[in-house]
């Protein structure tokens, strides 16, 4: 009973300290556990403990690292700008084709798994015809929240990330399952802009006037020197590979980002000077999370302790004597639900490295494996760009002009929907099994 109450102090304490700023994830993430090691009464073993956990997750923050470089280069190639400026010049001023550009658009610029990404390069390229054709701007807020939280699900963003890093999953397995449910979610939302695109061209009509917007934002001329439109059938080639080999499981995730990340810049890079500065661009997305991973490792390390007997053991003997008998054939669906108020009010690292180990434990006792548990504690992730913990969604809502009360209000229903498919594919593909 005193483990279980350390654990849950740790837990608590932890949490607290992340959603009100007191301590940067990282350093909450190492210094929490080892203070309550200390009273938990593991000595210098509590190092031990910490470094073991750090070495569980080493593939997890080796693929992290990769993944962020590889997908971060592709965008920097400007592997994805063709494709952006076509659909931007076939809108032209119709708002149908505008609004469901944007969600091609948004899907599109979503895949590197940084929301900011997403908001400033979307925002940039598309508010000014927005603007000019009188478009509710809700739609577009809208959608780039919705393919976002969908693509935030890829291994190499960060909610998943830290799923996989509590849970020690490979990316390929994770993605082989999210896969499905996302790509259903992918076209339901193309679908429902189709819907809001036909309720603007029946209130504006086709406009013209717009034809001369056919571009994304202008790039510097730094930027402008490192893209490489000529590679860019190359690294759409490049790109897909890494991706079906993930899914497909043939080696770990980790070696084949690692493996795509040397390919891309020796293709795209091969002078040294022009490699040392790219990846210097991509190097503080890559330590934050890298940074992350390994915080989140020691907290797991120290959460188990000894291989029995440890906080996490006794935290999991009680959650299972507290539950009814019944619960635990319903235990991934109740991990699903919880995972959405979780999200919401919760930031990333306090729910995943603070809520999801003492069930993720407590599940584990009724048969459930690591991977069920993983995929269950991300579905809640389609209600994520409507929490006011979300910091991107400030500035999407500010660049667009329009209320938290607003945003909010439209949007809420629309992630409902995103969350039954998940939960729908889930079941009957059975990944959020009934035992």
């Amino acid at each position: 009973m005193y483990l279980a109450c350390l654990g849950f102090g740790m837990i608590i304490v932890m949490m607290v300290l992340i959603t009100m700023k007191k301590l940067s994830p990282f350093t909450a993430l190492l210094l929490v556990p080892l203070g309550f090691g200390l009273l938990a009464g593991y000595g210098t073993d509590v190092l031990k403990y910490g470094m073991q956990g750090i070495l569980g997750v080493a593939s997890t923050f080796a693929m992290m690292t990769f993944a962020i470089l590889f997908f971060g280069l592709m965008i920097v190639a400007g592997m994805f700008e063709p494709v952006v400026n076509k659909i931007i010049a076939w809108c032209k001023g119709d708002p149908l084709k505008i609004i469901v550009g944007t969600s091609v658009i948004a899907a599109f610029v979503s895949l590197d798994g940084d929301g900011t990404t997403t908001v400033l390069i979307v925002c940039s390229a598309l508010l000014p015809i927005y603007n000019r054709l009188g478009i509710n701007k809700i739609y577009l807020v809208a959608l780039i929240s919705l393919q976002n939280v969908i693509l935030n699900l890829l291994p190499w963003a960060g909610p998943t990330a830290r799923a996989m890093a509590v849970m020690k999953i490979d990316a390929g397995e994770i993605l082989a399952q999210l896969l499905p449910g996302m790509i259903i979610a992918l076209i339901f939302v193309v679908g429902v802009s189709y819907y809001w695109g036909l309720k603007e061209r029946k209130r504006l009509g086709v406009i013209e006037g717009a034809e001369h917007m056919t571009h994304i934002v202008e790039a510097s001329e730094e930027e402008l020197a490192l893209k490489r439109p000529k590679l860019m059938y190359v690294n759409i080639i490049l790109t897909a590979a890494v991706i079906i080999t993930m899914i497909m499981g043939i080696a770990p995730s980790a070696i084949i980002c690692a493996v795509g990340t040397a390919m891309a810049l020796a293709i795209n890079y091969p002078d040294f000077k022009t490699q040392k500065e790219v990846v210097g661009r991509l190097a503080p997305d890559m330590t934050n999370i890298v940074l992350m991973v390994i915080g989140a490792g020691m907290l797991m390390g120290v959460l188990n302790g000894p291989e029995e007997g440890g906080m996490s053991d006794a935290i999991a003997h009680l959650l299972v004597s507290m539950l009814p008998e019944s619960a635990g054939r319903y235990f991934m669906f109740i991990i699903a639900f919880i995972s959405a108020p979780g999200v919401f009010l919760l930031s990333q690292d306090a729910f995943y490295f603070g809520v999801i180990p003492p069930f993720a434990t407590a599940a584990e006792f009724y048969g459930y494996t690591d991977l069920q548990i993983c995929f269950a504690s991300l579905m809640g992730q389609a209600f994520r760009f409507i929490s006011p913990l979300a910091p991107i969604l400030y500035l999407l809502i500010d660049r667009a002009e329009i209320s938290m009360t607003q945003y909010q209000a439209f949007l809420f229903k629309w992630c409902f929907c995103v969350f039954v498919i998940y939960m729908a594919v889930g079941y009957f593909l059975g990944y959020l099994p009934i035992l």
